[in-house]
């Protein structure tokens, strides 16, 4: 398979003429949503915020189309959706407002749109990423799922379509920016050994096993270094985060799973490494702070100013290394196991820790149940070469329906 990712040339020549590209973002209440603006806001002459989507949030979609104006506007329910229309026509808005998943695919396929943020936390992600390839955008991809669930049907529809996939996890942007451009088969093919993700840790980077099996929510939730959603917060204390970014980055850069390394990093700094076969790492250094990839990738091939500070390493003073400890974190040996399986297990694995991060957020289970469930779901599963978007729907409700019976008897 061509590696479309590293290959991708957007001609942005427009944007130096001045003519405004119009943006979807999909997810735009969440923690990447609401960067994404902060940038775009940044540069009126060069974007235009075309739609923006979110669940049921009403109150912050009315503030953010008061702001922005958007042509669409589109939530999941129908009540909501038809609430918000109306406070919006009550303030002399003309956005339109739509609902349902339909819905989200044409904001993300539409004409108009130049550029997609994928930004939807989860597998309500997936149809909308995959309309938006099929489409030929420019996507912005922060939505782990859609690689993790259907890697090999996304890179495929990326391709087909002409779409321009640029990654927005700060580790696989960071890949991005030091990785060669040509296309290739292997890695080997440019002379690239392995590549090297770095983790913070988490909360519990120096807790004892004994320490994480009475971990509460609030401790979970309490990253020391980004700010994220719930959902991806807890996944970066479990380390089922870092085990989402292995499978993306076998699909994103053509590694096998021996290729590509985790290492934990406290003060995420370096925010991932590419080593080269003569021996030359390359790494990609900034600040914490998610709007440097959400502006590398709203301008690339061109650099935007992000409002991010400058990296002050005198400040820092040091950047400290370790190996990730696959016992008090089993979910990223869990994360492995599914990549070398391959199939339907990544799709499994992901709709398991879904369902199990949920209840722990619910405070239904502890911290360790999570990979208990997980690793349940995926013994007693049957893999499957993958097929079509609607099997892998059908996989993960399956996977989510079997991670529930768990917390029924366990919980």
């Amino acid at each position: 398979m061509d590696n479309t990712l590293v290959d991708a040339r957007p001609n942005l020549m427009d944007v130096t003429k001045g003519v405004i590209q119009n943006v979807s973002i999909l997810g735009a209440t969440g923690t990447i949503g609401i960067q994404t603006l902060n940038v775009i806001a940044q540069h009126p002459e060069r974007f235009k915020v075309f739609a923006l989507t979110a669940n049921t949030n009403i109150n912050a979609m009315l503030d953010l189309c008061r702001q922005y104006t958007p042509k669409y506007a589109v939530l999941l329910q129908p009540a909501a959706a038809s609430e918000l229309a109306s406070q919006l026509k009550s303030l002399g808005i003309n956005t339109i407002v739509l609902h349902g998943e339909k819905a989200l695919a044409e904001v993300a396929a539409h004409p108009e749109v130049d550029i997609v943020m994928a930004a939807i936390v989860g597998a309500a992600g997936l149809r909308p990423a995959m309309a938006a390839a099929h489409a030929g955008k420019r996507i912005l991809l922060a939505n782990k799922e859609t690689l993790v669930m259907a890697g090999k049907l996304f890179m495929q529809a990326v391709e087909e379509g002409g779409a321009t996939l640029l990654p927005i996890d700060s580790e696989h942007n960071a890949i991005f920016q030091v990785m060669p451009r040509q296309r290739s088969k292997t890695l080997a093919d440019i002379g690239v050994r392995r590549v090297l993700l770095t983790a913070s840790g988490g909360p519990f980077r120096n807790a004892t096993l004994e320490q994480m099996q009475a971990v509460t929510r609030a401790q979970a939730l309490n990253h020391p270094n980004w700010v994220m959603g719930p959902k991806i917060t807890i996944d970066s204390a479990s380390m089922m985060n870092k085990g989402l970014e292995v499978i993306e980055a076998h699909w994103l850069f053509n590694a096998s799973a021996a290729q590509i390394d985790v290492i934990v990093h406290p003060q995420s700094v370096i925010h991932s490494m590419v080593e080269y076969s003569d021996g030359s790492v390359l790494a990609q250094l900034g600040n914490p702070d998610m709007r440097t990839p959400i502006a590398y990738g709203l301008g690339f091939p061109y650099r935007l100013e992000s409002g991010v500070s400058s990296l002050d390493l005198l400040k820092i003073g040091r950047l400290d290394f370790a190996e990730p400890d696959m016992v008090r974190f089993p979910c990223l040996r869990l994360a492995y196991d599914a990549l070398n399986a391959g199939g339907t297990a990544p799709t499994i694995l992901n709709a398991a820790n879904e369902i199990a991060v949920e209840a722990f957020l619910a405070e239904q289970i502890g911290f360790m149940d999570i990979p208990l469930i997980i690793e349940s779901v995926l013994s007693t599963s049957q893999f499957e070469n993958v097929t079509s978007i609607e099997q892998i729907v059908t996989v993960d409700a399956d996977a989510r329906y079997a991670a529930k019976q768990w917390l029924k008897v366990h919980a």
